[in-house]
């Protein structure tokens, strides 16, 4: 099957198109991770998103039931250099090629990912169209350049759920077993040991990944998880120990609406923010955001935690940043990133509120960053006293 990926500046490459026969359209971006596509494409921080792997070999060992890290793929199209059609792992349940075919979402490989990477990052992250429906080069170029533009983008609002609910141990077996959790985590309990939550964790989801709630869960909370667009009232109503911030997809600037309610949630509960609830934080706060050339996307980020001077190696995906210049006074940064020096870290000064950038609940990525759950927890039981 014929394929082709174009770019709303012109440049075009063929190759072999796998997955669904469809045509997508959306921002052209590199992911550097070595391994974990599945929970890659099924992240909804790349709603809207055609994701390109820069690792020459993706497929190999195949997609299974436990690694999905939401109800479906959300990227819109996939890139690879090689799409292994033999894989081979005990978990797998069948290919990446049929995976992506019964999700709809369609694949092109045998192209050059190096000179692809190499002109996103020269020109920054633009729009692209991936087709395996119609290669007519023009046509499908002014497809990329009809798509929509990233900034001004609202998706949280598209991903997010629609009802709330409770995060349950059939959730938990349902979507994949809690093979990622971290160390110092709690971890599942027999049927003869349970016993009742310590805290309450409200989380807002704006795309939010599935591993976030089962490192929270093993921690002992339990955690109501609510739509990005839930007033600050009924957040109130639901009496929590802790509010929780998604990662999600698109622009944080047009959601003002989120803005207005974590303005009147700042000061009465702990809250922590990862990836958008970051961004949305330093919204809330009085700062300023801005769109990234190329993003940071990836298991390979180094980020420096400027309280400790300790380097972390971080799971990373997210194309906007906050701007440190337009934070007030009673907001520091805590954590930059040491390829690009932007904010990867947000506290208040004051109060029980911070945020990170990055991806503490490692699905995939490494596992650096996870005792940001632990201190989660305790600033909720610090908070109770």
């Amino acid at each position: 099957m014929e394929a082709i990926l174009a770019l709303e500046d012109g440049r075009t490459w063929r190759g072999r198109g796998f997955g669904a026969e469809a045509e997508v359209a959306g921002e052209v971006v590199f992911n550097t991770s070595m391994s974990g596509y599945q929970e890659i494409l099924t992240d909804p921080s790349y709603s809207g998103q055609i994701v390109t792997m820069t690792y020459p070999l993706i497929g190999n060992y195949g997609v299974n039931e436990e690694d999905p890290e939401s109800r479906r793929v959300f990227a819109e199209g996939f890139v690879v250099r090689e799409l292994s059609r033999v894989y081979s792992n005990w978990r797998a349940g069948q290919s990446l090629d049929q995976y992506l075919k019964d999700a709809g979402v369609p694949g092109i490989s045998d192209i050059d990912t190096r000179s692809l990477v190499r002109h996103i990052r020269e020109r920054g992250s633009m729009r692209g169209c991936l087709s395996t429906l119609h290669t007519e080069e023009q046509a499908v170029v002014e497809r990329a350049r009809k798509a929509p533009e990233m900034i001004g983008l609202d998706l949280a609002s598209v991903v997010t759920c629609k009802e709330p609910y409770v995060w349950t141990d059939d959730q938990a077996a349902a979507y994949g077993s809690p093979v990622l959790l971290h160390p110092r985590a709690k971890q599942p309990q027999t049927d003869g040991e349970k016993s009742e939550p310590s805290f309450h964790v409200v989380a807002y989801d704006f795309g939010l990944k599935h591993n976030s709630l089962r490192n929270l869960a093993a921690l002992n909370c339990r955690v109501t998880v609510i739509p990005a667009l839930t007033s600050a009232e009924d957040v109130i109503a639901l009496k929590p120990d802790g509010v929780w911030l998604s990662n999600g997809p698109g622009d944080p600037e047009p959601l003002t609406g989120v803005v207005a309610n974590l303005k009147k949630l700042i000061g009465r509960y702990p809250i922590f923010g990862i990836c958008l609830g970051h961004q949305l934080m330093g919204l809330a706060f009085g700062g300023r955001t801005y769109k990234l050339p190329f993003g940071h996307h990836g298991g390979n980020q180094p980020v420096k935690d400027l309280t400790t001077g300790r380097v972390e190696i971080t799971a990373q995906n997210h194309g906007f940043a906050v701007d440190a210049d337009s934070l007030p006074a009673d907001c520091e940064v805590t954590h930059i990133n040491l390829n690009d020096n932007t904010v990867e870290g947000l506290r208040h000064r004051n109060l029980p509120v911070y945020s990170v950038q990055y991806h503490p609940e490692a699905g995939p990525g490494p596992h650096d960053p996870s005792y940001l759950f632990d201190k989660f927890v305790e600033t909720m039981k610090e908070s109770r006293h």
